[in-house]
């Protein structure tokens, strides 16, 4: 029995078409715009654990936290076409659920976070522990460089700091985000991201000051 050449080269084009899962953002994103919801369908999932994380560490409640990461995604799906493809779409989509942080925290007046785990793990027993790295401005190989695992008093010294410092913080420390990716979210240039992590570390620093040295 002879095969169909035909049905074989349907059969090599759909083993050729990406599914997708492996396509990149700025694709999805053109997808998603040609009205494919698979698309974005693989957009909320790429990214939903990410931008509520942020949210959940920025304003310490996990209710109030999948409310707003919702809101952030309907925002952003309403609004795909003014995304600028010369940008991450990370940093748009996380530029516009850290505003949604910011906005409740302001309207709340909120001035406690916990970031007690990470809201990542499935289970309360599965809590993966959360560290943040204490680092010297210049971040060089020479300079201390301080791990603390995140208790109740490193969570309250968190709450105490500014919103912006707070935020470069979790972004930098906490979601491991690159200094260029910080600064588009944040709207503000690298030498201000940084800036803001050098004064949050001094306050840090300062207040922790009795766990250093014990």
């Amino acid at each position: 029995m002879t095969s169909d050449p035909l049905s074989s080269r349907k059969a090599e084009h759909s083993d050729e078409t990406p599914r997708v899962a492996d396509l990149d953002d700025k694709e999805l994103v053109s997808r998603a715009l040609d009205g494919q919801e698979a698309a974005y369908g693989e957009l909320l999932e790429r990214f939903r654990r990410p931008v509520f994380s942020l949210i959940y560490r920025m304003i310490g409640d996990r209710e109030q936290a999948e409310d707003l990461a919702q809101e952030s995604f309907v925002k952003a799906f309403n609004n795909l076409d003014s995304y600028n493809p010369n940008y991450r779409f990370s940093s748009w989509l996380f530029k516009i659920a850290n505003n949604h942080a910011i906005d409740h925290l302001r309207r709340a007046r909120l001035s406690t976070v916990s970031i007690h785990g990470s809201p990542h793990a499935a289970t309360s027993e599965r809590e993966e522990e959360t560290r943040i790295v204490l680092e010297a401005q210049d971040e060089s190989p020479e300079q201390e460089i301080m791990a603390l695992e995140l208790g109740g008093e490193i969570e309250e010294a968190i709450s105490r700091l500014r919103p912006e410092y707070r935020t470069a913080v979790i972004l930098r420390h906490i979601e491991s985000r690159p200094y260029e990716e910080i600064a588009e979210i944040m709207d503000v240039p690298i030498g201000t991201v940084k800036t803001f992590l050098h004064r949050a570390r001094a306050e840090l620093r300062d207040a922790l000051r009795h766990l250093r040295e014990e």
